[in-house]
């Protein structure tokens, strides 16, 4: 079932924000006792990251005494996204909020409620914050860029290195074809393990897509759109390379799609995709997984003839916008706010001792601020030399309606051997063009 009815909500949003679009824009409020500007900031619904802000919120104001900003975590009812955009139909928005994902970043930019912050001439995060490559994923269809990317989880996969190594392989395969050697010699020793086992494979969830296609797909395209505005664009051999992948795998039964408690962790399955925040769980639950003895990380594997140093991947990566129906006060506070937090790398480093998620900025294991922190978390480092190559969350009001065709027509119909790729990319890029122009 495609979510129609979240379609036809969100359209009845849209154009309730448009019509509520400058009201108020123009007026000089935003100013609290004796002069002092009060911004309201709404942080993901993560308690750390609720800390790290309210910290960078008392340094700032104690430098910064005309103006106040509030720290609020971001409700999560019925979701976060329904409930940022129902605050702002009511009026009662923030002036800047972070937990923005790429996605629901060009929905709030289609009903024109958010600055294009590469033409806020004051804002100077960009220039000071070393982080122009990873900005470049961010690029919206119009031109314009609207969020201030906080963190970038490159998504890396996990091997089981330690059973690799009994099946005579002393590093990870990096190609689609030494993965489904790897599969054929994995089942010839050990019949009931597999590749990959993992039960979102069969799962159509559209953010499920987010930790297997598309870090295959960005990987294979080396990071080619799938969707501009209203055209699908994806690269069609690399995605019928990547649905080959999941067929050939199927057929080598390399692929578990069923549920299965802690898979990776107790060798069920050999692959898997992890982000950063893994190894802090492990440390209290498995402190038997062990970087380089037990597992190793890796970029996604690309198709045979692909020659990439640096592969692309999915990056699960959210970020900060700022709302132009605020006051025109209250918006000149927040930028001197952001302008403030990323002059300092130290900062940077904050969010990442405090948060554990990467820093979104190019140069994580070249500045000497971040050196410390990744000798002491080895694990993280992988993923520190990945976020330049990271690629966020289509840039599409659609996204949700879209990933899910692309698990009921494809990723999942492979997964279970119903499809062939090419069919599976027909079928696929039919319903998507239909979505699209809906």
């Amino acid at each position: 079932m495609r979510m129609r009815k979240m379609g036809i909500v969100f359209l009845v949003l849209v154009i309730s924000l448009s019509l509520l679009t400058g009201c108020g824009a123009n007026e000089e409020t935003a100013k609290s006792q004796k002069g002092v500007t009060t911004i309201e900031f709404w942080t993901a619904p993560n308690p750390p990251q609720q800390k790290y802000w309210e910290q960078m919120a008392r340094q700032f104001e104690k430098e910064n005494p005309d103006i106040r900003v509030i720290v609020t975590p971001m409700r999560e009812t019925p979701s976060s996204e329904a409930y940022v955009i129902s605050s702002l139909i009511g009026k009662k928005g923030p002036t800047i909020a972070e937990n923005i994902t790429r996605g629901f970043a060009a929905q709030l930019a289609e009903s024109k409620v958010l600055e294009p912050i590469n033409r806020l001439k004051d804002l100077r995060v960009m220039q000071t914050r070393n982080m122009d490559k990873t900005m470049d994923a961010w690029r919206f269809p119009d031109g314009n860029q609207y969020v201030i990317p906080v963190y970038s989880n490159a998504m890396l996969f996990g091997w089981r290195i330690d059973i690799l190594r009994e099946i005579g392989y002393d590093q990870p395969p990096r190609t689609y074809s030494e993965m489904i050697d790897a599969a054929k010699k994995l089942k010839a020793r050990y019949p009931n393990k597999f590749i990959w086992a993992k039960a979102d494979l069969a799962d159509p969830t559209s953010w499920k897509r987010w930790f297997d296609f598309f870090m295959l797909y960005d990987a294979a395209s080396n990071g080619n759109d799938f969707v501009q505005g209203n055209r699908f664009v994806g690269d069609k051999e690399a995605g019928k390379k990547v649905f080959q992948l999941m067929l050939d795998l199927h057929r080598e039964n390399g692929l578990l799609a069923k549920q299965v408690k802690d898979p990776f962790e107790s060798g069920v399955g050999i692959f898997a995709d992890l982000g950063p925040w893994t190894f802090s769980y492990w440390m209290e639950k498995f402190p038997e997984m062990k970087l380089n003895k037990t597992f190793v990380l890796a970029p996604p594997p690309v198709p045979d003839n692909m020659k990439v140093d640096h592969p692309r991947t999915f990056a699960d990566s959210k970020g900060i916008v700022l709302f132009s129906q605020k006051p025109e006060a209250e918006k000149r506070a927040a930028i001197r706010f952001l302008n403030w937090v990323y002059q300092d790398p130290k900062h940077d480093l904050a969010l990442m001792e405090m948060t554990s998620l990467p820093a979104a900025r190019d140069d994580l294991l070249s500045n000497k601020t971040f050196q410390p922190y990744f000798e002491k978390n080895p694990a993280l480092k992988a993923y520190a030399g990945a976020v330049p190559y990271g690629v966020p969350a289509m840039a599409n009001a659609k996204y949700n309606n879209i990933q899910t065709i692309i698990g009921q027509e494809a990723f999942n119909k492979v997964v279970k051997g119903q499809k062939s790729a090419e069919q599976a990319w027909a079928d696929m890029k039919e319903e998507i063009e239909k979505e699209l122009v809906e």
